[in-house]
């Protein structure tokens, strides 16, 4: 893939994620959503009306840059993600990538034989150069635009991602969601040396895309492990921590002259705490299952932790939903030790945002976290 030039950095206006990330004095604990652009917004399906389909949206730099920016534009949140789909990469690898209305992702070539697996191999990233195109516009975009609050240039970091080397294994195997993850568990079982060859395949590729996203523009990437949680503890520790580690261990970790934070997410993982904490990540992401204080103790602040407010709070009303972010914040605790060491918290969502959300109800989420954070933590000196 052709060098990119090199992206017109504008002064971050706000680096409060950033620095929570990495363990640094802030002044409020730092809020964004995961899935933030999405259907519970009005605008958003406005806009993938006329993109025609989801992956008319997702692969258009225009359109990408138009979603992304939408959540920040009604609120003051402290992060923008990229809008874009877990399933690039094996897109990219020629597995045919679609969205039927009312439906999930799906594959037109599932890969579920040795042939298949064995045709693997690393894709161009030119032929993901419409997702690079992307960071690149948003970047523009939030460094010439303002924020809900008036804010102005270079307002706040950009987040770029991937699935984990075994979500998109999941994916690329079952050729679609699954409920029992029956075919990729027989190919992990039967044929263990296959699922290595898959996973080795995406790692490899996982980290050249994250790498091609920094090179953009992106100040911070997050890598999704969404179905990390569905396997037995020694197959998570072999088939997917494992190639969770070689990305991270790939990644490249300063741009712009700062540190490119790295966040680890892994559904339903809160028994492997202590082990994803210790794969060379910055953040780890929560689910809404894990107590935040008692996570935070269990890692004595090595890395910071990102969430997990249960999404379906959202459904309760605003003065519940209040209540419950606060209990979140409380949960987590002073963000200075005793010692002189910072714990980072970046607030988020257990899982991503439901499209049945009402925005009124994100707009109480945000005020409580920000409000309450603020009261509660000293100002940085």
């Amino acid at each position: 893939m052709p060098r990119m030039p090199a992206v017109e950095a504008a002064p971050l206006a706000n680096d409060t994620f950033l620095r929570a990330c990495l363990r640094e004095p802030t002044a409020y604990t730092p809020l964004w959503l995961m899935r933030q652009a999405g259907r519970y917004l009005p605008e958003y399906n406005a806009t993938r009306a006329r993109a025609g389909s989801f992956m008319g949206l997702a692969t258009s730099p225009d359109f990408a840059t138009e979603v992304t920016l939408q959540p920040l534009e009604r609120w003051p949140l402290d992060a923008a993600i990229l809008f874009s789909d877990i399933l690039t990469v094996p897109d990219a690898m020629g597995l045919g990538l679609s969205f039927a209305a009312g439906e999930g992702p799906r594959f037109a070539h599932p890969v579920r034989d040795e042939a298949a697996v064995r045709r693997l191999e690393v894709p161009d990233m030119e032929r993901l150069r419409y997702v690079f195109d992307a960071v690149r516009s948003i970047r523009k975009a939030l460094a010439t635009s303002k924020d809900a609050n008036g804010r102005p240039a270079g307002r706040v970091p950009l987040i770029g991602f991937s699935g984990s080397p075994w979500t998109l294994a999941c994916y690329m195997v079952e050729g679609a969601g699954s409920d029992d993850y029956r075919l990729v568990k027989t190919m992990l079982y039967a044929r263990p040396d296959l699922m290595h060859r898959l996973l080795d395949v995406n790692a490899q590729a996982v980290a050249a895309y994250l790498n091609a996203q920094i090179d953009a523009g992106a100040q911070a990437v997050m890598l999704f492990d969404s179905w990390g949680g569905v396997l037995a503890d020694a197959a998570f520790h072999d088939f997917s921590l494992r190639y969770t580690r070689a990305v991270v261990a790939a990644l490249k970790r300063e741009a712009e002259g700062r540190r490119v934070p790295c966040i680890v997410f892994t559904k339903g993982g809160g028994g492997w705490l202590e082990d994803i904490a210790a794969c060379g990540a910055d953040v780890v992401g929560l689910d809404w299952t894990t107590d935040l204080g008692r996570a935070r103790k269990r890692i004595d602040d090595r890395v910071a932790l990102q969430g997990n407010l249960d999404p379906a709070v959202l459904f309760a009303p605003p003065d519940t939903v209040a209540r419950e972010a606060r209990a979140v914040l409380d949960s987590f605790g002073p963000a200075a030790r005793p010692d002189g060491r910072h714990g980072g918290h970046v607030f988020n969502l257990g899982h991503g945002i439901s499209q049945h959300t009402s925005p009124e109800h994100v707009a109480a989420l945000v005020e409580a976290v920000h409000g309450h954070s603020r009261a509660v933590r000293p100002r940085p000196r």
